[in-house]
């Protein structure tokens, strides 16, 4: 008997060797070609999505939250075919080892057992730059199979390159009125305030996309002398207006105020009597003469300012460059604000339409079907480029037509072979937005926002 249970044991032994094999077998790492793509998680308030709006670009990329299996997105995710079950990772030389938790419409085998992978490149403006520059990238790496040992995650996206400059082409037709930046944030919206903020001389430190203690620092002087109590550690709408206005208006409105006396010329006295109105000091006539009411005019203005005390203080009522100076600037800063309010007003317009479903809030293109088509038709329409009977929602060679020669007519394209003919990109969604924002600025001007 105890012969027999021998034989019995190393039959036994034997039968289960070949299957402890395979499994050994599947488990080990192998070498496999691959497809790489990298994907971000979209925010709100971003300067610029690669498809024209948050929820276009979200539903190309996924809500950006969780993945598919359920975790938090992470630096070292990926997206992987079924082939691959969550928890496989894979080793790839120069770029470090990801784990699979995620999957996508787009990411299966390809011909040639080529299998498509997808890298989870960051948040918000950052990571749509690391995205783009990552591009479409050809690579064999390691498998390691999930329950088998492994190596340890380690994908350090910060050294993945993020080049601001790329999200350009996708900036928002509202620009950075549409954007928010904040203290320890990168992005392309970060450029743009710190260039913004370096044109007006507010900035001396470099363009670098973060917004640092500098760029706080230079926002925060700004701030004070356009006199807004908002914060300084994030750029706010109101905020954002009065930079935006502040920019265009910084190369004509210097240097319109003269020296004014009792002798000075009828153009330098006008231009004072102006700008005086303008604050609200002179209630007067703008005739050009040196009078009493311009004299305390000036004499107000100079005192709320602590330029002088009294009448008879040396340069009282006259414009000396000190009283210059201060009118320039106060003259700077209410017409600043006089532009910042009309921003805003378009702003909110803007919003007001997304809310109400008559904004397009993505980039549109031959093929794309949907209420972005359909009001993009009917923009079209209102401009005598579109007939109105075949207003459909469906992007086809009529709507690519009339989008062609309504780009000519704007000056937007040459002609068909341009590479932007036919395609509602960022310029062209401006332009088509920008007519209509225009037409309801002045009816709600004229009328109130019961208009809309």
């Amino acid at each position: 008997m105890p012969f027999r249970r021998i034989v019995l044991v190393l039959a036994g032994i034997l039968f289960i060797l070949p299957y402890s094999a395979y499994g050994d077998t599947a488990a080990a790492p192998y070498e496999q070609e691959f497809v790489a793509t990298a994907y971000y998680s979209p925010v709100p308030g971003q300067c610029c999505y690669v498809t024209g709006g948050l929820a276009a670009d979200r539903v190309v990329n996924g809500v950006g939250v969780r993945a598919a299996d359920g975790t938090d997105v992470y630096p070292g995710m990926a997206a992987a075919p079924a082939a691959f079950p969550f928890g496989t990772r894979i080793a790839v030389p120069g770029l470090g080892v990801m784990e699979v938790h995620d999957r996508g419409g787009a990411i299966v085998e390809l011909p040639g057992g080529v299998h498509r992978i997808d890298v989870w490149a960051g948040h918000g403006e950052e990571g749509l730059a690391r995205a783009l520059a990552f591009g479409v990238q050809r690579f064999r790496g390691t498998v390691y199979p999930a329950g088998a040992p492994q190596p340890p995650v380690a994908l350090d996206i910060v050294r993945l390159p993020a080049p601001f400059a790329r999200l350009k082409t996708y900036a928002r037709a509202e620009g950075l009125l549409g954007a928010r930046p904040h203290a320890g944030g990168q992005g392309y919206s970060v450029v743009l305030l710190q260039q913004y903020l370096r044109g007006l001389g507010y900035l001396t430190h470099p363009v670098t996309g973060l917004f640092g203690p500098a760029t706080e620092a230079a926002l925060r002087t700004f701030l004070s002398a356009m006199r807004l109590d908002v914060p300084s550690g994030e750029l706010t709408e109101r905020a954002t207006a009065f930079l935006l206005a502040a920019t265009r208006r910084k190369d004509g409105a210097r240097n319109v105020i003269h020296t004014v006396h009792s002798g000075s010329s009828p153009r330098a006295v006008r231009a004072a009597q102006k700008a005086l109105r303008l604050l609200g000091f002179y209630r007067g006539r703008t005739h050009g003469t040196y009078d009493d009411a311009l004299f305390r005019a000036i004499l107000a203005f100079q005192q709320g300012e602590h330029l002088v005390g009294a009448a008879d203080d040396p340069g009282a009522g006259r414009i000396g460059p000190l009283t210059k100076a201060a009118l320039e600037r106060e003259r700077f800063r209410i017409l600043v604000a006089q532009d910042a309010e009309h921003l805003l007003l378009r702003h909110r317009i803007r919003e007001r339409m997304r809310e109400s479903g008559e904004n397009i809030d993505r980039f549109l293109a031959e093929g794309d079907t949907g209420s972005d088509v359909r009001i993009l038709q009917q923009f079209l329409t209102e401009r005598g480029f579109f007939p109105r009977e075949k207003i459909n929602g469906a992007f086809g060679p009529l709507t690519k037509s009339a989008v062609l020669v309504f780009q000519m007519a704007e000056g937007l394209v040459r002609n068909a072979l341009d590479p932007a003919a036919g395609y509602v990109g960022p310029g062209t969604l401006a332009r088509l937005q920008d007519g209509k924002i225009r037409e309801l600025y002045a009816k709600v001007r004229a009328e109130g926002w019961g208009v809309l």
